[in-house]
């Protein structure tokens, strides 16, 4: 008896291990998941974007308790997150993970679902859009938040769009409510890229700034090329709205234009993403292993897959959907690596947490990316 109690009171530990350094954009696991499945409910094979959407499901469903239990039980940690300015952008991977989900929920014919995530999503976002960037603007007296800028700080724009291509996404579901939706959706995505053009300033300028080292070049740069493809998305879900509605009609030659921009600079991305992952791995010989943040690579591509498709329909550009193909088992199988490692870390490591390496504790955090 004193065995098994000793077993319970060593998984309770770790369970609460896991709950306390639970990575804040350890949703991110929800939005690559729901992508890859809304890419295979486009193109096939049906039976595994129905596989990805009950894992998205259900991984959503997980971590939204685990986070209710840090809120609950270790509130000192999650301060020290919101403090943390490498870290706070992750809490909007909440935003986007219930955005992608109830996007894919709505193209399998359930709208009202994702009227409720929509719902849930936008207050988070609204939370979040006007709390982070107060707190780092108003709650740091000495120190610069300039040396915590990375690729996180970019999920802002992916929470932005997400909610943007949510309300265009409901337009035909409710039509009494376009005068509300459609400018919501464009408005939106208007936000969405000017924040894109601030950020990617002062990542250039951190970049130029700060010496580059392979513990600052994580997986999260790989949102660079993300929130150029979620807001080529979102593009393209405005240009699919009825032109008589005025807002589209009003901004329609400007969104085209502006999204085929964001797809050719998100595709020069790609090259120059690889060329800095293959310095940090080969050249510097970073450990490839299991991280939360390795979800920030996998969605990217998945996005890239979906928003190329959509896109290329909506501006009659041919080219695309081979592309669009070809980029959607390269997210599969990233996916498929990705998940193989979390599975990997647990069964070599089962006494440590599954949600990545532990956070630093509140007093001793440091600005990192």
């Amino acid at each position: 008896m004193s065995t098994e109690a000793d077993a319970q009171a060593r998984a309770e530990s770790r369970a609460a291990t896991a709950v306390r350094d639970l990575h804040p954009g350890y949703f991110a696991f929800v939005m690559a998941t729901g992508i890859i499945s809304d890419g295979t409910f486009l193109l096939g094979p049906s039976w595994l974007s129905r596989t990805l959407l009950a894992a998205a499901a259900a991984g959503l469903v997980v971590l939204s308790a685990a986070l209710t239990a840090r809120l609950v039980f270790f509130r000192p940690n999650v301060a020290a997150d919101i403090r943390a300015p490498d870290r706070v952008f992750g809490f909007f991977t909440i935003t986007a993970g219930l955005d992608v989900l109830g996007v894919r929920l709505a193209v399998a014919g359930h709208p009202l679902a994702t009227a409720i995530l929509g719902a849930l999503a936008a207050a988070v976002w609204l939370v979040l859009t006007y709390g982070v960037p107060a707190s780092l603007l108003l709650t740091r007296a000495h120190d610069s938040v300039l040396g915590g800028v990375n690729g996180s700080w970019l999920l802002w724009i992916v929470a932005t769009q997400s909610l943007s291509i949510t309300a265009a996404i409901l337009v035909p579901a409710w039509p009494s409510q376009t005068t509300l939706l459609a400018p919501v959706a464009a408005g939106l995505w208007c936000v969405g890229l000017l924040l894109y053009l601030m950020i990617v300033t002062l990542i250039l300028l951190r970049w130029l700034t700060v010496p580059m080292t392979p513990a600052t070049l994580g997986p999260p740069y790989w949102i660079l090329m993300g929130a150029t493809a979620i807001s080529v998305l979102a593009g393209a879900r405005d240009l699919a709205l009825p032109a008589d509605i005025p807002v589209i009609r009003a901004t329609a030659s400007f969104t085209e234009g502006f999204t085929f921009a964001l797809w050719a600079f998100g595709t020069w991305w790609i090259p120059l993403l690889i060329i800095l992952g293959l310095w940090r791995h080969v050249r510097r010989h970073w450990p490839l292993s299991y991280e939360p943040t390795l979800w920030s690579v996998v969605f990217p591509l998945g996005m890239y897959s979906v928003a190329t498709l959509t896109f290329g329909k909506a501006a009659h550009l041919a080219f695309m959907e081979p592309l669009a193909r070809f980029m959607l088992w390269v997210a599969v199988a990233a996916w498929a690596l990705v998940a193989a490692a979390f599975l990997a870390r647990l069964v070599r490591h089962p006494h440590e947490p599954s949600s990545g390496s532990p956070a630093p504790s509140p007093a001793r955090r440091q600005p990192t990316t």
